[in-house]
């Protein structure tokens, strides 16, 4: 398939993902101007954009870019240094890889509208809707089954989707664009513990509860005595402390804190118990060109002295090896 029929493709599925295309090189390197590819959320990569070293280094990057959602220009060079300033639009990284090449990647994302969901039938829950629509979030209101028709008809012409509480776990799990989620929850006492019981099995960038800390503290204690996952996320009270009073000024304080947990890149782990999350690392730092690599999908490692390193290349792999062998000869 062509590859701007590939993209198109993906933005009529509503699928979220970066694309990364050389717009600079310096001889030698195997990419070529205009070499493209597409990478997803979950780190898959369609395409080419240079060998093993800037392959990785153009994959996380484009992580970031999805996280971001802004795109920026990386430069890949083997003389990157203090004369050389990175910013959140220009990120400059040093490549100590066999190559002595340099390449210019642009990479940008391809996102759809950010999606919140918004739980209860009370004025907080709407004013929430009303501003995140303004804000061209994708707004989901979660009720219980008999308030639906309370809401339906100022939700229609705002483009607000309204499901039942009990459904909730279905639309979750029907979801597969791997687009960035965030909750808050203003049932407001109603239904508080089965929203945050339901929410939290999913992976969101934001998870709120608008409630005083004494209740927030009652419904924390209730999700804990259940082994529910991820309890420790939830913003509680939600929204930044602004003085708001009316419902209108508390949807402002909670949309102010969503845009800065995105800005800050804080993602909620929801999905899996904090123990879990800690057992190993991520990412590790290959010892010979200082790149980070991704242990879970790492193809070459050595186990010396009781420590895993982690390599991005078989060339990095072999230098580790061969200088921990002159060393002990020495």
């Amino acid at each position: 398939m062509d590859f701007f029929e590939r993209m198109a493709a993906l933005r009529r599925d509503g699928q979220s993902f970066a694309v990364a295309t050389v717009v600079g090189r310096r001889a030698p390197v195997s990419a070529h101007l205009g070499d493209r590819a597409i990478i997803f959320p979950d780190g898959r990569m369609e395409g080419f954009v240079g060998g093993a070293c800037s392959r990785e280094i153009v994959r996380r990057q484009a992580l970031e870019v999805l996280q971001a959602r802004c795109a920026r220009l990386v430069s890949i060079r083997p003389d990157a240094g203090e004369s050389f300033d990175s910013s959140a639009e220009h990120v400059v990284i040093p490549m100590n890889c066999a190559s002595e090449g340099a390449i210019d990647v642009y990479v940008e994302p391809f996102v759809d509208a950010r999606r919140l969901f918004v739980f209860g039938a009370t004025p907080v829950a709407e004013a929430v809707a009303r501003l995140a629509r303004s804000m061209d979030y994708d707004v989901c209101r979660v009720v219980d089954a008999r308030e639906q028709r309370d809401i339906a008809d100022a939700a229609v012409p705002l483009g607000v989707t309204v499901v039942a509480l009990d459904a909730l776990d279905t639309v979750l799990r029907n979801d597969e664009s791997g687009r960035d989620q965030a909750a808050v929850v203003a049932s407001q006492g109603h239904y508080d513990e089965e929203a945050l019981a339901a929410i939290l099995k999913s992976r969101m960038s934001y998870v709120g509860l608008v409630a005083s800390r004494k209740r927030g503290a009652s419904v924390r204690a209730w999700l804990e005595d259940r082994g529910i996952p991820g309890v420790a996320v939830v913003r509680i009270p939600a929204g930044l402390d602004l003085g708001a009073r009316t419902a209108a000024e508390v949807a402002l304080s909670i949309l102010a804190e969503i845009v800065q947990a995105h800005q800050s890149g804080a993602i909620a782990h929801t999905s899996l118990p904090a123990a879990a999350s800690t057992s190993a690392p991520a990412d590790a730092v290959d010892p010979v060109c200082g790149m980070r690599v991704d242990v879970a999908t790492a193809r070459h490692s050595a186990h010396v002295d009781g420590i895993i390193y982690y390599f991005c290349c078989a060339a990095c792999h072999a230098r580790f090896l061969h200088d921990r062998e002159a060393e002990r000869r020495v």
